[in-house]
């Protein structure tokens, strides 16, 4: 008797299932927004910036028009109008918001592998080892963050590439010290001695035991520093140091457009906005990734 029970009531339950599993998604859909709208906006922020100059033909963000002075927003052909040099400020923004996401990405990238390899190696290695990796950061750490991107981007001279070099060995000391606390989380832990006993070398060790996890912390770190590697460069190019003009970075346009603030606006407005909400949700990302992660 209890089978058919059973039997006639499985059908109900197997009816309901579907539905329990919908709901169920949809709420960790709900719950998920925090991660999913920063990340979506950043999304279409990359497409705008490095697809949108090449299917919208964008003119050169390089090349001013003499005959296109000073355009108004909503002028023909000039979205975002022109600034007093003939340069037009869509594609400048959109080109801008290309140099400064790989100066954010870029840096953000060398600090994260050469910190993460310095900081994983003091944790595992330890000794003399240890102590020389620690110096060497402890000596990056006494320079004020802004003083030593501006010394490094100064005597290489302004680029690109030079900034991003100055950023990311900045950003090196925090991700080493991150790396370096996770991996002393785990040096000691069974999975680890367990390699060791079955002569698993170093190099197997970090790259299949210990970076998968400390990723996770790595990378919510790494998306937080994007955000503060894009106002780095801001920074830099506001006060010289930068991106040298007019080649076009959203700190280059805040800077050049200060002499012409009363005059329009819009110069510095319009890259400045794009600057906080990029900064905002790299932030909200950061925190939500977090949360997740801790969660899980």
């Amino acid at each position: 008797m209890s089978a058919s029970i059973t039997e006639r009531a499985a059908p109900g339950i197997a009816a309901t299932k579907p539905e329990v599993d919908r709901q169920a998604r949809w709420r960790d859909l709900g719950r998920s927004a925090e991660l999913w709208i920063p990340a979506g906006f950043l999304l279409l922020l990359l497409l705008a910036c490095f697809l949108g100059p090449i299917v919208f033909r964008a003119p050169s963000p390089v090349q001013g028009n003499i005959a296109n002075i000073d355009l108004s927003m909503f002028s023909k052909g000039h979205l975002l109008g022109t600034d007093p040099d003939g340069y037009d400020e869509m594609s400048r923004l959109l080109y801008g918001g290309r140099v400064s996401l790989e100066v954010g990405f870029g840096s953000v990238f060398i600090g994260l592998v050469l910190g993460g390899t310095l900081g994983a190696l003091a944790g595992l290695k330890r000794g003399a080892i240890e102590s020389l990796i620690m110096r060497f950061l402890d000596m990056l750490l006494a320079f004020p963050a802004l003083i030593l991107a501006i010394t490094i981007s100064s005597y290489f001279g302004q680029s690109e590439l030079h900034v991003i070099f100055a950023i990311g060995l900045v950003f090196t000391a925090g991700f080493s010290r991150i790396a370096r606390a996770q991996t002393l989380r785990y040096r000691e832990q069974p999975f680890l001695h367990a390699a060791r006993l079955c002569g698993t070398s170093d190099r197997r060790i970090l790259l299949r035991h210990i970076a998968p996890n400390i990723l996770p912390n790595l990378l919510t770190f790494a998306v937080l520093l994007v955000g503060v590697g894009i106002g780095l460069e801001a920074t830099l190019s506001f006060l010289g140091a930068g991106v040298p003009p007019p080649g076009p970075s959203w700190g280059n346009m805040i800077t050049l457009g200060e002499a012409y603030l009363g005059q329009a606006p819009r110069i510095v407005v319009i890259p400045s906005i794009a600057l906080l909400l990029t900064i905002t949700s790299l932030n909200l990302l950061s925190d939500a990734l977090r949360s997740r992660w801790a969660s899980g």
